[in-house]
């Protein structure tokens, strides 16, 4: 998968921008808030109908305009195809292939994209928000099912916290409502489920060597699905079902009590091991970043599994954030294998004999110029 081009306009600080892109290494150089990060959060957009830097999308078009557009072409094996996100004051509106997208849900994984962000290196020692945010991310990227039955699911629990808050506030409870709403967000949840313990087992077996690699073998990543209830099958969805509908029967009171749902896919969390330590808790700096490196290097390969074809791969400002030893592994394990897009303030910090024929775009006030020969 390749982005050949993009085009933004009033986007950030760009009044207009277009760029053609190399099928290797990317560089965006340029000094700070001149609009490296504004170009990589845009190739962003385009994959991901959402920015990673805002959740106001307003917040991304021109100071002094009424809409912001970003476009693009891409490549996938022997076709290649526009993209297109428009935000506007009214909203925003989705393209694929000149056709507008009913819903976002439909337009996401036309451009898989993984991000790697310093904000990222915060992944194993974040909140547990932060890693199902992970989760669902990535796998709403490679699954369109995925995405459609996480929708759902945040759709239904709204309703149902809704609902326990409403019952709290009545003396006589009917609770046939209720135990609608329980039984479909059961049903989203344990699909949720069952597709959530089968990518933490690949991403599993992705990172550990990858992991081994790095730590020279000295130590051994394990990568466990917290689940917020006692599953008996993980492999089966009937009887996830199952333990999902009997937590919510055991658990109705406390519930009712407190006013919102317990249980559920929303209230799990990852855990991160090294040599049967919990890293989040025990680890030290380097084991945390290490990782996350291995975490996000594993996604190359995952993705490659899932999708049949090698992401694209988005590093910002996160070379200046990782030690000689992490920054080479990195860009040892992307060379000749994904379209990587990279920012960086300076190329004297990083290892240039690793960067193999890099294109170079100069970034100065929402204007890119390549860099000549």
């Amino acid at each position: 998968m390749l982005l050949k081009e993009i085009h933004l306009s009033n986007y950030r600080n760009y009044e207009h921008a277009e760029v053609i892109f190399s099928k290797g290494i990317n560089v965006f150089l340029g000094e700070n808030a001149q609009g490296k990060t504004s170009l990589m959060e845009a190739i962003y957009v385009l994959a991901m109908a959402r920015s990673h830097r805002t959740a106001n999308d307003k917040e991304t078009i021109r100071w002094d305009q009424d809409f912001a557009r970003v476009s693009g072409r891409i490549q996938k094996k022997n076709t290649s195809f526009p993209l297109e996100i428009s935000i506007s004051k009214k909203g925003k509106k989705a393209k694929f292939n000149h056709l507008e997208q009913k819903k976002l849900s439909e337009y996401i994984g036309n451009l898989n994209v993984i991000l790697f962000a310093p904000e990222d290196l915060s992944l194993v020692k974040g909140s547990p928000s932060v890693r199902r945010k992970f989760l669902d991310m990535e796998m709403g990227q490679m699954s369109p099912i995925y995405l459609h039955h996480l929708v759902q699911y945040q759709h239904l629990l709204k309703q149902r916290n809704s609902y326990l808050k409403q019952l709290s506030l009545k003396k006589e409870k009917d609770l046939t409502f209720l135990d609608i709403l329980t039984e479909q967000l059961a049903e989203y949840g344990a699909a949720i489920l069952l597709e959530r313990f089968s990518f933490v087992k690949k991403l599993e077996n992705w990172a550990k060597p990858i992991h081994g690699e790095i730590s020279k073998q000295k130590e051994q990543l394990e990568i466990e699905y917290a689940c917020s209830l006692k599953i008996t099958n993980e492999t089966n969805k009937e009887q996830i079902y199952s333990d999902l509908m009997n937590a919510y029967a055991q658990g109705k009171q406390r519930e009712l009590e407190q006013r919102t749902t317990l249980f559920g896919p929303h209230r799990d969390d990852l855990k991160f091991s090294v040599n049967g330590r919990n890293v989040q808790t025990y680890g030290s700096q380097g084991q945390q970043r290490t990782t996350a490196l291995s975490v996000k290097l594993a996604e190359i390969d995952l993705m490659k599994e899932m999708t049949g074809e090698y992401p694209v791969l988005l590093l910002d400002d996160v070379l200046s954030e990782l030690d000689d030893e992490r920054q080479t592994h990195l860009l040892k394990a992307i060379q000749n294998k994904v379209q990587t897009f990279l920012t960086t303030t300076s190329l004297d910090g990083i290892k240039k004999n690793m960067l193999e024929a890099p294109k170079i775009f100069l970034i100065d006030n929402g204007q890119v110029e390549m860099e000549s020969e």
